[in-house]
């Protein structure tokens, strides 16, 4: 049995206690600012719940381990900051969201002249992870990743034995120092920009076209085989047939995280042309109205220059 502290048990950190709960015996004490969700949590998954940092750090045996799943900036960092003043020289901090990972390398150094491990976990697999498992991507050290491995082991995924014995992980992968597990991390979501942009401009000129198409069936029968047949088309297939083919009453605002716009950053810094990923995160910056100046000025450039017609907006 392996004891863990968790801190954050919104969707995904719930989830993952839960994971673990329902999936091995292993020890949890959970923490989150909300008495409720450490209630609810605690009650539905026998984990032991805490009432604050210090109180979890309370419960747990030393050597300690300590999973942060908050969001990513200020509150990861504050976490951190407020856990190194509680644990001692052997204890380990394990951040699961999505920080930088240059912010990972900066927590490690700190983090290491007090005798404290850290552990960047890189974690895909959103709100169904609690039932196919988590995809993690590790960083830190070799004898702290070991240490971890029992717990990561539960919340991946299952992978079939011989695969195991190929890869030498279990549904997870340690890629190297701190930081290294959300460096991959951050340019998987890069990726993921990408492919979301090509489906969803696909998909658009299906909803443009003059057949009556089925967009959920489309994507049902891509998954049959398809070279473009994917998880993501899945996830397309299921939100035709909830929200309907049309997806009239979902806003076109979409937001990003700061993967995307980290994995354009570090790719100019070395050079490395990013098309596909850079209009992608650039589309998500229009679908937010904040081209709006832009169209306007294209308007007046052509009117301009060739007498073009113009409209007025409603506000005009």
């Amino acid at each position: 049995m392996t004891q863990i502290g968790f801190v954050g048990l919104g969707r995904m950190g719930g989830n993952m206690v839960a994971r673990i709960r329902r999936d091995s015996d292993h020890d949890v004490v959970a923490y989150d600012r909300d008495a409720a969700t450490v209630e609810r949590v605690a009650a539905a998954t026998g984990a032991r719940g805490a009432d604050s940092l210090e109180g979890l750090v309370g419960k747990l045996d030393a050597p300690r381990m300590v999973w942060i799943m908050v969001p990513a900036g200020a509150p990861t960092q504050d976490t951190v900051d407020e856990l190194a003043t509680l644990l001692e020289a052997g204890d380990l901090i394990v951040d699961g969201g999505n920080s930088k990972w240059t912010d990972d390398r900066a927590r490690a150094a700190v983090l290491a002249e007090r005798g404290i491990d850290y552990v960047d976990v890189g974690t895909s697999g959103g709100v169904w992870g609690l039932e196919v498992g988590y995809c993690m991507m590790v960083g830190g050290p070799g004898p702290a990743v070991t240490r971890l491995a029992p717990i990561l082991d539960v919340l991946a995924p299952e992978t079939k034995p011989d695969a195991r014995d190929a890869l030498g992980d279990r549904g997870w992968g340690h890629f190297g120092d701190s930081g290294a597990g959300h460096y991959v991390k951050m340019v998987h979501n890069g990726i993921e920009y990408g492919l979301m942009q090509a489906y969803a401009e696909g998909f658009d000129l299906f909803d443009k076209s003059e057949f009556e198409l089925d967009n959920a069936k489309i994507a049902h029968l891509w998954n049959q085989g398809s070279v473009v047949r994917s998880w993501l088309c899945e996830l397309a297939a299921r939100a035709f047939e909830l929200e309907g083919s049309d997806l009239q009453e979902l806003s076109g605002y979409t937001a990003d995280s700061g993967e995307g716009r980290w994995t354009i950053e570090d790719a100019i810094d070395k050079d490395v042309p990013t098309p596909v990923i850079t209009a992608s995160l650039y589309a998500r910056f229009y679908s937010r109205g904040n081209g709006d100046f832009t169209h306007r000025m294209l308007a007046a450039l052509r009117a301009q220059f060739g007498g073009h017609a113009t409209k007025k907006s409603a506000d005009g």
